[in-house]
């Protein structure tokens, strides 16, 4: 992925209130191409496989049940400088933190449902975008 690729997932409250589609159209005006995308849901063991890296966190339950209660939306997005470029539009990870014009000051609710995630390293985006896409699932 060498720094152009990143992965994003609009997360189950995002897709819940319906705003999936206005947060793709955001990242797309904001000059991302899609590369993959999907609609899916993870089980609670998906959950828990994604988000191992935070498993001795006090939130790791708490988010894999969030994670695995509805429908998400992975995409992997590329641009020049993805995920620098990505995390920036995205915004805080607390809403209330987040600037004006970012997504989850648009679409977040709180910390615990702040609509979206994104890749926070080129090696990640790669490891959370094998982890949904196969290569045959990528345009």
């Amino acid at each position: 992925m060498s720094g152009n690729r990143t992965f994003t997932m609009i997360k189950p409250d995002a897709v819940e209130k319906g705003v999936g589609g206005a947060i793709l159209k955001q990242i797309q005006e904001a000059g991302f191409k899609i590369i993959a995308i999907k609609q899916t849901k993870m089980s609670l063991e998906q959950a828990g496989k994604f988000y191992f890296v935070h498993r001795e966190r006090p939130f790791y339950a708490d988010l894999c049940a969030f994670m695995s209660s509805g429908a998400i939306m992975p995409a992997i997005l590329e641009k020049e400088n993805a995920v620098d470029d990505f995390r920036k539009l995205i915004g805080a990870t607390n809403p209330a933190n987040a600037e004006a014009g970012t997504i989850r000051k648009n679409f977040a609710e709180s910390i615990d449902k702040n609509a979206i995630h994104g890749s926070d390293s080129d090696e990640n985006a790669q490891i959370e975008s094998n982890f949904f896409f196969s290569e045959t699932e990528r345009f």
